[in-house]
């Protein structure tokens, strides 16, 4: 045998090697076997390092996606025996592993129990379509478990380069809400007492498949490299937005929390970003370029009045439908309109500054356009009223959509 290669660079090459091997159509067997010789145990962070060189170097993230799971059947035996780093109660990554387990719980106790009896019956099956309905719509929650992944875990492991293995991953996840989409509408398809039931086994199996090959990847590779290359406070900044999504399946535990030390190293460092020339919100940080340029870019018209009825601002979109000049900035809102259409608008400004609405919508048609001019009361965190928003936009072409377009035109 062979000397086992410990040189962490050494190894990505071999690693690299490999799996390249396998795109080349090498056996896994064979594959499998040199890795044996030439690595003792591998790191969940050398796998993520290894798929991420082979996407930077021109391997396409669909071809990783296709042999995601070679990739894992080569390297199985070795994260198998690597230890479980643990997390407090609370702590994101906890919360994710306790939702896979309660995915589990499902797939056990409903769906394989209900998927054994289909698989023996072709009449009277109205309790097991009873059972797997129950099934999937419990697992249709999974969707704020990838969204969670995507939307909060994703971001920040691509601050660290990690791109293409969060892609490769985020493909799967949309292939597993494909199989688990079309799960729900073979069951609504089928009757209560009898019918051919063998599309809907094959697609469960496979969906169930997916599901479990899932969570193996996300506890032996996606949390462990999280784990290593994510600091506290990016934690508590995805464990603070993680609410917005939801969770899957239960109800997290509370008991950890970031140190008050790095969330104040946080900001002190967006502090420093705001005196260079950027503006801190709750979700970002932007340069005042940046922000004019997101407001003209919008396809829509944007105006603001403030509490005073005073004009502060309107965006300068290529397209605008009604006319603005930089001369009504600071005039009163009620100078801006035809005598004819003030009293609308004190109407407007008084039921917002009152509590009455929170938003007026009208419509008209004018040279071809079909005009939504929409009025929001603005209000900061307590609810005072600080102004109020126009928006205005031509949805005539929006109002033609029919049908889906998924795809981008060439």
């Amino acid at each position: 045998m062979s000397e086992l290669i410990n040189n962490r660079e050494e190894r990505k090459k071999i690693l690299k090697e490999l799996i390249t091997e396998l795109h080349e159509g090498k056996s896994v067997d064979d594959v499998k076997t040199r890795f044996n010789q030439l690595i003792d145990n591998i790191g969940a962070t050398e796998i993520a390092e290894m798929e991420q060189a082979l996407i930077t170097e021109g391997v396409p993230v669909s071809e990783v996606k296709r042999l995601c799971d070679v990739h894992v059947t080569v390297f199985k035996e070795s994260l198998d025996k690597a230890p479980t780093s643990d997390t407090v109660p609370g702590h994101p990554i906890y919360t994710f592993r306790q939702e896979n387990r309660a995915i589990e719980k499902v797939i056990d106790l409903i769906i394989l129990p209900a998927l054994d009896t289909l698989k023996a019956k072709s009449k009277n099956i109205k309790e097991e379509l009873l059972k797997f309905r129950e099934g999937f719509n419990q697992l249709s929650d999974i969707e704020k478990h990838y969204s969670r992944k995507e939307n909060l875990l994703f971001p920040y492991l691509e601050k660290y380069e990690f791109t293409g293995p969060t892609s490769v991953m985020w493909g799967i996840d949309d292939d597993i809400r494909g199989m688990l989409k079309e799960g729900i509408l073979l069951t609504k398809g089928l009757q209560d007492d009898n019918g051919d039931v063998s599309d809907l086994v094959t697609k469960t199996e496979e969906l169930v498949e997916a599901i479990q090959s899932m969570i193996y990847k996300e506890e032996n590779i996606l949390f462990p490299t999280a784990l290593e290359l994510l600091s506290v406070d990016e934690w508590g900044y995805i464990l603070s937005e993680s609410s917005e999504i939801g969770y899957c399946l239960i109800e997290p535990e509370n008991q950890w929390k970031p140190s008050e030390i790095e969330d104040k190293a946080k900001d002190e460092l967006n502090e420093s970003k705001t005196t260079q020339g950027y503006l801190k919100f709750d979700t970002g940080i932007l340069k005042l370029e940046e922000i004019s340029a997101i407001f003209n870019h919008l396809p829509l018209d944007i105006t603001f009045v403030d509490k005073d009825n005073i004009v502060k601002y309107f965006s300068e979109g290529k397209e605008r439908i009604f006319t603005r000049t930089k001369a009504i900035v600071g005039r009163k809102v009620e100078n801006c309109h035809p005598p004819s259409s003030v009293h609308v608008v004190e109407k407007i400004v008084s039921d917002f500054q009152s509590g009455k609405k929170d938003h007026v919508d009208f419509w008209i048609q004018m040279q071809g356009m079909f005009i939504y001019i929409q009025y929001f009361a603005v209000r900061d965190k307590e609810g005072s009223f600080m102004g109020t928003l126009e928006v205005t936009q031509n949805i005539a072409g929006i109002k033609k959509l029919e049908g889906e377009k998924r795809l981008m035109e060439e």
